[in-house]
């Protein structure tokens, strides 16, 4: 399942992806209450009992509302979500069925819909560095022993198809494509053979970094946490539809060059580990993030180094995430 953030009538809006259709959470439980079921919904093996969760509590406003209401929720949502697909239940209408009011479609085109960043806010931005064996070679550094860790402020987040704003006191601004842990569940001294249970999904990070500040600072927070320096999406992809999280193609290209490609398979401390171990200091929250680190390729060890400019469109892609694809302007 695919979860995404979208904008329909001046608001943001939780939704799902199904095939070439954004389906709102709040129409798709609203019609629910209305209909309590259609006869042909009724049909589907489970889904009396996936609407009976749905209608439990309130509607989720946020992602964040979303991922908290856990596995058991999400999965009621994935079941709904498939029965009320327009393709399978309304016969694929170019503009979906209606809800009473404006912006209420339970469902608009994915080619029309106006994706936002899947989390507007989180509540932790933790990230890796020197995580890719490959990258560290790259340096000529010896992996390190024990991870690296550093924030990046929530100001730093923003969507699909935003623009990187490249600040005004910076010349070195670097790429870094990195593939993103979407936390589902409150956990704290999380044993690192359940960590993976605390997952709710996994996304695109494309952690941006001025250069000149982390290396002038001798800290990585500022240099890291500039003002669009995270974009992320397109979409949280739940773990049943990624295979293996440790065999993942992730690649960057600039202006349609590529710059990045590698694999997860890289990655010096594995996404359980990294769980756990942070999970010993302090509390996981739902809608947290954990990116995983970059690859090599990154543009500040190219000869002669490479940094964004304004025009440039920048793509990550990770393998069964998709690709995210952000234009870089002057601030």
């Amino acid at each position: 399942m695919k979860l995404v953030t979208f904008e329909a009538g001046k608001k943001a809006r939780v939704g799902v992806v199904e095939g070439e259709w954004v389906l709102s959470v709040e129409a798709m439980i609203s019609l629910l209450r209305r209909r309590k079921a259609s006869k042909t919904a009724a049909e589907k093996p489970g889904f009396r009992r996936a609407t009976q969760a749905l209608l439990e509590g309130e509607v989720p406003q946020d992602m964040i509302e979303l991922l908290g209401r856990g596995a058991a929720w999400r999965s009621a949502l994935r079941t709904v979500a498939g029965t009320l697909a327009p393709e399978r239940r309304f016969g694929g209408g170019a503009k979906g069925p209606k809800g009473r009011g404006p912006g209420d479609s339970l469902a608009v085109p994915l080619a029309k819909a106006k994706l936002l960043a899947p989390i507007a806010r989180p509540g932790k931005i933790t990230c890796v560095g020197l995580n890719y064996a490959d990258h560290a070679r790259e340096q000529g550094i010896e992996p390190p022993d024990r991870p690296i860790f550093f924030l990046k402020s929530s100001n730093t987040i923003c969507g699909p198809g935003d623009a990187i704003q490249l600040p005004p006191n910076s010349s070195q601004v670097d790429y870094e494509a990195e593939f993103a842990v979407v936390l589902g569940k409150r956990g704290r001294r999380i044993p690192e053979e359940k960590a993976m249970s605390y997952v709710a999904g996994y996304m695109i990070l494309h952690d941006v970094t001025a250069r000149d500040m982390q290396f002038g600072d001798n800290q990585w927070f500022r240099g890291k946490s500039c003002d669009t320096f995270a974009p992320t999406g397109p979409w949280i992809v739940t773990p049943d539809e990624v295979p293996d999280i440790n065999n993942l193609r992730i690649a960057l290209s600039l202006n349609s060059q590529t710059l990045q490609d590698s694999n997860t398979s890289n990655l010096i401390f594995k996404v359980p580990f990294l769980i756990s171990y942070l999970s010993q200091s302090l509390t996981w929250e739902p809608g947290d993030l954990l990116s995983t680190g970059t690859p090599p390729g990154v543009g500040v060890f190219r000869k002669p180094p490479v940094f964004l400019k304004p025009g440039d469109s920048v793509s990550v892609t990770v393998e069964h995430l998709g690709t995210l694809t952000n234009p870089v302007r002057e601030p």
